[in-house]
């Protein structure tokens, strides 16, 4: 490690931009509650409930002391596998595991083969608590969740934030939170009667090690991040973070003291792009309007660190890209409208939020899709997971292993199959270890009790089922939609296409003159042209034709 120097110390941004679900956390799940489980897993070690949490002990935990539905503690345990599973062979065996069960009990089976790290799990069930709704918050200031008003024009200010993006809420979520989880994670001895600390109690190793889930750092500004227990345990800190050779622990007030006053902003966080990131000229300047594009990404890329890429603003235009900058990225595509946006690189994460009339082309997002307060937008995308809240007249078509999550305020939801595909999508998808199979983009789980009306959503019908063409050349193998259509909708097109060939072959037999020929030429070719004004297919098109040379280009 680097010679001796200041430790700064911040909280990852991951773990909350992914992890933590976008919807008030069950009252269960509160600090009184996670102590208990706590304590009741360490009592049960042997059984499978620590130092690893199997599946089984956290579904009995879950639904018989929690009592937490049986869909939603699969949704938190996987949630977090996923988030601790990063590597893509694994994701796929897993998938192909997954795909391979015939009947529920096989797949109960199969997820009961599962383990998650027991400390980290109590922290991520912790953080859930992000975004937790107070009455005071709720008085004050705009009401979460809530059937929502038209989102405000692009030139407007943002009405409330996202925590899930913003990392100072997140820095603030750990400062004041900080004695509770340090307590969560503490054997049993160490804590009093209360289930509180003691000035004498102490931290484990393993305990430190778990809460690297949440802080990483560097020393000396320098390049390279380590996680919190590496940190923790250089030599030239255990003065101030009370680490002892002998206990082979750390004093807990000077653990918590240590770390409060080393915690800074995140460099690779949101809060850093935004205030000095590297400007992308991606997009175009829209003639006759004052909204500028802005696009950004980190100026500081680490290998440790996913990097992240914000874009607003994109107006009116075709923006397209498959670039390394996107690579592994965590998107956030931000007040966005009119517009035909093309990511074809493989994804970690994408947030939409408060975009409308717009199309949204992703290459494999090997987290989350998260759409937010959006009107009338279509996405079509290869995920692990979609979740969406406070949308209006929106269509996802997916390709997905796990059930789309409808949180709270949607209205007028479409699923459909995926239905493209561009040449380097299967490579795409294996980079991000993602499948064809299993497939749930057919049945997507109402989260909130807000959302428990089924009417919210509901499956495209084949008849309006078109497939979508994505107009770029580019290397690779990929020539079809991965995995196929379902039997409905590839039923729909072919008749579709049967009823074409007819029509064709009337018109070819019909006999008509080379002037009649001509006169039925231009009315189809109005008739066309009028389509494409009335379905905005227009617009598309011509945002397809390069700009001129000389003409104007966002600079950011």
């Amino acid at each position: 490690m680097e010679a001796a120097g200041p430790v700064s110390l911040w909280v990852k941004t991951e773990p909350f931009l992914v992890g933590a679900l976008r919807a008030p956390p069950p009252a269960k799940l509160g600090r009184h509650y996670l102590r208990k489980m706590a304590a009741y897993a360490r009592a049960r070690a042997a059984e499978g409930c620590f130092p690893r949490l199997a599946w089984p002990r956290w579904r009995h935990i879950a639904c018989g002391k929690l009592q937490l539905g049986r869909g939603l503690a699969w949704l938190y345990f996987e949630l977090f596998d996923s988030l601790a599973r990063r590597d893509p062979p694994r994701r796929l065996e897993w998938a192909e595991a997954e795909a391979a069960c015939g009947s529920a009990d096989e797949l109960e089976r199969e997820r009961s083969k599962l383990s998650v790290d027991t400390l980290q799990f109590l922290l991520f069930l912790y953080i859930q608590q992000l975004n937790k709704v107070s009455l005071r918050t709720s008085l004050i200031g705009e009401e979460w969740p809530s059937p929502r008003t038209k989102s405000p024009n692009l030139t407007g200010k943002a009405a409330s934030q996202n925590k899930n993006w913003n990392d100072q809420d997140h820095q603030a979520f750990v400062q004041s939170h900080l004695s509770d989880m340090l307590e969560l994670l503490l054997e049993p001895d160490q804590l009093t009667a209360s289930s509180h600390s003691a000035h004498s109690s102490l931290v484990s190793y393993e305990a430190v090690r778990a809460l690297s889930f949440l802080i990483e750092g560097t020393v000396n500004k320098s390049r390279t991040v380590h996680p919190l227990h590496e940190l923790a345990l250089w030599q030239p800190f255990h003065g101030k973070n009370g680490y002892s050779k002998i206990s082979k622990a750390f004093s807990f007030t000077k653990l918590e003291s240590w770390i409060r006053s080393c915690l800074t902003t995140n460099p690779f966080g949101m809060t850093a792009c935004l205030k000095s990131g590297k400007k992308l000229a991606w997009a175009q300047q829209v003639e006759g309007t004052t909204r500028k594009a802005k696009i950004a990404c980190n100026t500081r890329v680490v290998p440790e660190v996913f990097p992240m890429v914000v874009m607003s603003q994109v107006y009116k235009q075709t923006l397209a890209k498959s670039s390394d900058t996107l690579v592994g990225a965590h998107v956030r595509i931000h007040r966005c409208s009119e517009s035909f946006i093309y990511l074809l690189s493989p994804l970690r994460s994408v947030t939409i939020e408060k975009c409308r009339n717009s199309t949204f082309v992703l290459g494999p997002v090997q987290t989350s899709i998260h759409v937010h307060s959006c009107d009338n937008v279509k996405v079509i995308a290869v995920c692990h997971r979609l979740s969406l809240s406070s949308t209006t007249g929106c269509t996802f078509h997916i390709l997905t292993p796990t059930q789309p999550l409808i949180l709270s305020g949607n209205q007028a939801v479409s699923f459909a199959p995926f239905h493209t595909h561009y040449p380097m999508l299967e490579d795409h998808m294996a980079q991000v270890g993602l499948a064809t199979l299993p497939n749930y983009w057919d049945s997507p789980m109402l989260v909130c009790k807000e959302s428990s009306d089924t009417s919210v959503f509901r499956l495209l019908p084949p008849l309006e089922f078109y497939t979508f063409v994505i107009p770029f050349e580019m290397e690779g193998d990929t020539t079809e939609t991965p995995g196929g259509l379902p039997h409905a909708y590839q039923k729909a097109l072919s008749q579709r296409e049967q009823k074409v060939q007819i029509w064709q072959k009337t018109v070819k037999e019909a006999g008509l003159t080379k002037h009649q020929r001509k006169q039925f030429q231009m009315l189809v070719e109005n008739k066309f042209y009028e389509w494409l004004v009335q379905t905005g297919n227009r617009q598309q098109l011509d945002s397809l034709v390069p700009p001129a040379i000389g003409s104007k280009q966002a600079a950011g």
